[in-house]
């Protein structure tokens, strides 16, 4: 049937009219998506450009070198060693034990190590390196490179580890370093990104650890381009971290070595204080160990022998110990009856060998008695009996107070780890820590360094400096901070009695120079350098009275830890004191035969900046000292030019 032409005309109106709708939608949508991609490639271009570079490069932190330490004379005490090691990426290696024994074939590693190395992968994210072995010699890691290809994920790298080159010189002091473990992160509130870095290393103990904020220096960064599955394409961007700051202790590496040295061999420590500075020129603990052996991860066999000696190596004495410090504790009851006015130097007390106090009876060292007893041959000769005295006239009270006065019962803020405090009992201190009250008795233990009292070898070591020179010496470690020199510890005036300072240095000086004195074995025999000393023995067992009855077993016959500790304090030269030294033997005996002799040797030491001649000692001891100069394996730290009494 044939279409009328106004039919096709309506039907060319119709098809017009879709046609313009469909094409209007259809403009609408490229309208919309061109301006969908105007926006997306002009707008949001920087944004999009950035995560593209994100895909693509990865940013690290690297570690900065951590501050050196030097001595008071630049010598190294710990510095920062290259360390070639091989690190390995769980994501990158896939299969880690495959991985692993492909690396063995070029390596030697032992099942321990590659058995912690699985445990360390599994810990942490599959992103992160994981050191396998470090200190490798350049060859290992030239051999891994070159294979690096068959070996997916592990690849060389270097770095810097702690070194400390002195070894056992400077365990106690400087302390070691080593990895952050998961224990510290839980505890510390420290939230520095280097602290997530595998293997980073942070200080443990002693001055490492004491000043780990001065030492651990800043992080910085790098940018690598990495192409689809990770390979480092090339290094774009480099910004190394702020090194640490670097420390120098007041120490000197000679010194400190002769004092190693001397007191090898025993359990024991020493501590040489400048008494015009405050600073500790050497501080000795023995035995000790090599800190190199913790930085780089000590054996269960090495760590079992250290904590199964019963000289205890790991302790630091020296800052650490507390000992009652028997007679070298009669300076201060003396300084405390004479500025109280409770006696006068002149004044005698008769001793017949004991003294009845509180119905209980106290002996003196000597039997005998010493008979009539003033001041300075108390002190010359150690008469108990004279102290027993002024424990009644004097009080606990003005003890503690003289002896906080002198240094003692006070922790001196060094930074050395285990700092002690001490002990210089009051009556208070009895009734809180013990709950009772305090006893006449307890007063005549304390008035010779027994019964409550303690006192470390540093605490000895300032006190015998406060006395030497009358003012308030502080001790000193660090004398400067990346050049900075730090505050002197000279101290001010003690505010004490010219006439009762001078009547205890002369009790000191007749110790060490009269034939009658404890020390006069250990004396000095150079006129310019005369030695004031006082001797010390504190018990470490209760002595009974039928022990007494049928003779006091001898030190030498009874078990070492049941055996006395053997003190001994010194200063020199007498007219111009420039050192006080300290020395405590470990169950020793006699302070005036174990430790005064190697008081004085280190005295010596200490003034002569080395081995002291011959004539400086007395000529009967002459060839016997000679022996032992022979026998020391001291290592030099400084040129001989410079071995010199400093300035």
């Amino acid at each position: 049937m044939k279409r009328s032409q106004k039919d096709t005309d309506d039907s060319a109106r119709k098809v017009n009219r879709r046609a313009l709708v469909i094409g209007g939608v259809q403009l609408g949508i490229l309208g919309a998506l061109g301006l969908r991609m105007r926006y997306l490639q002009v707008d949001q271009a920087d944004q999009f450009r950035m995560l593209a570079e994100e895909n693509r490069v990865n940013v690290s932190l690297l570690a900065p070198a951590r501050g050196l330490i030097h001595d008071r004379n630049g010598v190294l005490i710990a510095g920062n060693a290259q360390n070639y090691r091989i690190v390995i990426v769980r994501e990158d290696a896939g299969d880690v034990e495959e991985a692993l024994n492909k690396l063995v074939k070029l390596v030697k590693l032992d099942q321990e190590t590659l058995d912690r190395t699985i445990k360390e992968v599994k810990r942490r994210s599959a992103f992160v390196p994981v050191t396998v072995a470090d200190r490798l010699s350049w060859k290992d890691v030239a051999e891994v490179a070159v294979n690096a290809p068959a070996l997916p994920g592990i690849s060389p790298d270097v770095g810097l580890s702690r070194s400390y080159p002195l070894q056992d010189d400077f365990a106690h002091i400087v302390g070691y370093v080593g990895p952050v473990s998961d224990y510290y992160l839980s505890k510390t509130q420290d939230d520095d990104p280097l602290l997530q870095i595998p293997g980073f290393q942070i200080g443990k103990s002693g001055t490492e650890a004491k000043l780990e904020d001065k030492l651990r220096g800043q992080a910085g960064y790098k940018r690598i381009e990495v192409n689809a599955v990770g390979r480092v394409m090339r290094e774009l961007d480099r910004q190394e971290g702020e090194p640490g700051e670097n420390i120098q202790l007041t120490v000197d590496a000679n010194l400190q070595n002769f004092v190693q040295q001397r007191l090898a061999g025993q359990s024991a420590a020493a501590v040489v204080t400048d008494v015009r500075t405050g600073d500790l020129v050497a501080v000795g603990s023995t035995p000790s160990f090599d800190p190199n052996k913790f930085v780089r991860g000590i054996s269960s066999a090495d760590y079992k022998e250290l904590t199964g000696n019963k000289y205890r190596p790991l302790a630091n004495k020296s800052v650490q110990g507390a000992y009652p410090p028997g007679s070298t504790f009669k300076m201060v009851t003396a300084l405390a009856a004479l500025e109280g006015g409770f006696v006068r130097p002149e004044e005698t007390v008769y001793c017949p060998g004991y003294r009845e106090t509180g119905g209980r009876r106290f002996h003196c060292w000597k039997r005998s008695g010493h008979g009539r007893v003033d001041l300075n041959m108390s002190l010359q000769q150690s008469c108990d009996v004279y102290y027993y005295a002024m424990a009644e006239r004097v009080g606990i009270e003005k003890m503690s107070e003289m002896a906080n006065r002198l240094g003692l019962g006070i922790r001196h803020d060094i930074p050395m780890s285990a700092v002690s405090d001490g002990l210089i009992p009051t009556k208070q201190w009895k009734r809180e820590a013990r709950g009772a009250e305090w006893l006449i008795g307890d007063s005549v233990n304390a008035v010779i360094g027994q019964g409550y009292v303690l006192a470390s070898p540093l605490q000895l070591s300032v006190m015998t400096a406060r006395i030497a020179s009358g003012r308030a010496v502080t001790p000193r470690l660090v004398r400067s901070v990346n050049g900075i020199a730090q505050p002197s510890g000279a101290g001010a005036d003690l505010g004490l009695s010219p006439s009762a300072l001078a009547a205890v240095q002369k009790g000191m000086f007749s110790v060490s120079n009269t034939p009658r004195g404890t020390g006069y074995r250990s004396r000095i025999a150079e006129k310019t350098m005369l030695m004031a000393g006082k001797s010390g023995t504190s018990q470490v067992r209760n002595i009974t009275a039928a022990e007494r009855a049928r003779g006091v077993i001898r030190n030498e016959d009874l078990p070492w830890e049941r055996r006395d500790h053997a003190l001994y304090v010194c200063y020199a030269p007498f007219d111009d004191p420039r050192y006080a030294v300290s020395v405590v033997v470990e169950h020793g005996g006699g302070g005036s035969s174990a430790a005064a002799p190697i008081a004085r040797d280190i005295l010596l030491q200490a003034l002569y900046g080395g081995l002291p001649p011959l004539d400086a000692y007395p000529k009967n001891q002459r060839d016997e000292i000679a022996e032992r100069q022979k026998s020391l394996q001291l290592r030099k730290a400084i040129p001989d030019s410079d071995a010199k009494i400093r300035a």
